[in-house]
């Protein structure tokens, strides 16, 4: 099937015949559905901690943080702008010159409350000797939003979202980068430092450094803070193989073979390489200014308190199961903790002999843990929490996308549906086990878990492979815990417009 050429590019990416064999196999055979139990909700498999709860996590917090440990903020920043300015893009593309969506009048009667519209006046100025109010009043529109997409623009259309200017201050605006940065003082930093790591595309790693060494300094100074900022790209050997509708491999007009990234979950590879006992993951995008930061900040804080006395409970009991220093009774007080605090359940689980029920625990303790924050349900679109069943026959906790359900599945689309809370990506993470040392994260990846999309090159349908996602499929294996968050916490820019919202200015 592969040529020596091919054999050579598959091997410059890191990249076996075989994992290729392999991917082109799912891609032909599809992917199984998951077999749901029931969403997920307060009291059955959702935690609301009341005030006097989340009291008690912030404080758990804030003691663990005063330990030598160490906490890192893991920022997937890799996305493009490009899908921000969709509706933008297609009006300076549309036949008509003046605003006619409601889209389109929204941004123009708006453009004034942008945290970039000072800059983008500057470049209308630079580029046509007219501000941006002169413009309007002319109904040259086109040109503002040229000026602020194209490359001898701003060149937002092509920039990574994380270097865009979100917010307004009277010190200047900021971008989701530096709103990251705020947050880690905030919430992650211990000992006077914080650790904060970006995952970002090749093409855009050398502004981000740019941005972050001009920056530094002055975030270090105002919160009294070291920063320590890493970035990482996402790896070649986690890219797949494009098909052909006849699920041959997809090749480019030269002659070498398509590969495309495999979406988020290969981002499980570089989270593997954190070396932290704690890590904070959020999206980019989900950043406000300062005066509304107090609920992201005590929320995170909750999150990390639940999850640090909940691991030191699993730490305890599987230091006793393996120094065999448990009775019946123990065994029992064990069972309730994986039941019922962390909703995993094998329904046979009567019929295991002592022995094997002993490795059972042990297996379901000994793995990594995340707390994940939860939304109550707005409408937007995205995954879930759900309990779902596993392999091995248990049911757990597991964040699903509308892809991984059988859409011919009634019951299943109801769930869906009728689901309470929606997932914010607002996770927080241990992955050391008791004794200290790192799981290896692929381990506990669900394989099973990825799914196929139509897409398209130079006009050529293809099939592409999407590995497991990264709060999906690449964390099944996971302990999980849901914690109800408020929504305040959660306030994401999908487009441009999103930035006129209050919550944004």
């Amino acid at each position: 099937m592969f040529t020596d050429k091919d054999l050579e590019q598959l091997a410059s990416k890191g990249i076996t015949a075989e994992q290729v064999e392999h991917q082109l196999d799912e891609i032909r055979q599809g992917f199984p559905f998951l077999k749901i139990e029931a969403p997920a909700s307060v009291g059955k498999g959702i935690i609301a901690p009341t005030q006097e709860e989340a009291g008690k996590a912030v404080d758990a917090w804030t003691s663990y943080k005063a330990e030598s440990h160490r906490i890192v903020k893991f920022v997937p920043a890799s996305g493009a702008a490009s899908r921000m300015f969709k509706n933008m893009f297609a009006f300076l593309s549309a036949p008509y010159d003046t605003p006619q969506t409601d889209f389109e009048k929204q941004f123009f009667e708006g453009v004034r409350r942008f945290a970039f519209h000072k800059e983008l006046c500057h470049k209308c100025k630079e580029l046509y000797g007219k501000s941006v109010r002169q413009l309007l009043d002319e109904g040259n529109y086109k040109s503002i939003v040229a000026a602020m997409l194209n490359a001898d623009g701003l060149n937002y259309g092509q920039l990574p979202k994380g270097l865009l200017l979100f917010h307004s201050y009277d010190d200047g605006p900021r971008t989701p980068m530096e709103e990251h940065l705020v947050e880690a003082a905030l919430y992650a930093s211990s000992n006077g430092e914080a650790n904060v790591h970006f995952t970002v595309s090749s093409e855009h790693l050398p502004l981000f450094r740019a941005k972050v060494e001009e920056k530094l300094p002055y975030y270090e100074s105002k919160f009294g803070v070291k920063y320590n900022v890493s970035f990482s790209v996402q790896k070649p050997s986690t890219d797949t193989i494009a098909a052909n509708p006849d699920n041959t491999p997809f090749r480019n007009d030269d002659g070498s073979l398509l590969f495309r990234p495999g979406g988020h979950g290969a981002l499980i590879e570089n989270l593997n390489d954190i070396d932290a006992d704690v890590i904070f993951i959020k999206n980019i995008d989900n950043v406000v200014p300062d005066r509304l930061k107090g609920d992201t900040v005590r929320y995170k804080q909750v999150l990390a308190g639940i999850l640090v006395k909940l691991q030191r409970k699993a730490f305890d009991y599987l230091k006793m199961l393996d120094e065999g220093h448990y009775n019946h009774e123990r065994i029992e007080e064990i069972i309730r903790f994986v039941q019922r605090t962390l909703s995993t359940r094998l329904p046979d689980i009567k019929n295991l002999e002592d022995a094997d029920l002993v490795i059972y625990l042990r297996k379901k303790l000994n793995r990594p843990m995340r707390v994940c924050g939860v939304v109550r349900n707005v409408g937007e679109p995205g995954g879930g929490p759900f309990l779902a069943y596993n392999a091995d026959g248990t049911v757990s906790p597991q964040i699903l996308e509308s892809s991984q359900i059988d859409k011919n599945n009634e019951d299943y689309m109801r769930m869906f549906r009728e689901g309470t809370h929606f997932n914010p990506v607002d996770l927080v993470c241990a992955t050391k086990d008791y004794q200290g040392r790192r799981f290896h994260l692929p381990d506990f990846v669900d394989r099973s878990t990825g799914f196929i999309s139509s897409k398209s090159k130079n006009g050529r349908e293809l099939k592409a492979l999407e590995l497991p996602g990264l709060w999906n499929g690449a964390m099944s294996d996971w302990n999980t815990v849901f914690v109800e968050v408020p929504l305040t916490t959660f306030n994401p820019v999908k487009t441009v417009n999103d930035l006129l919202r209050e919550q944004h200015q």
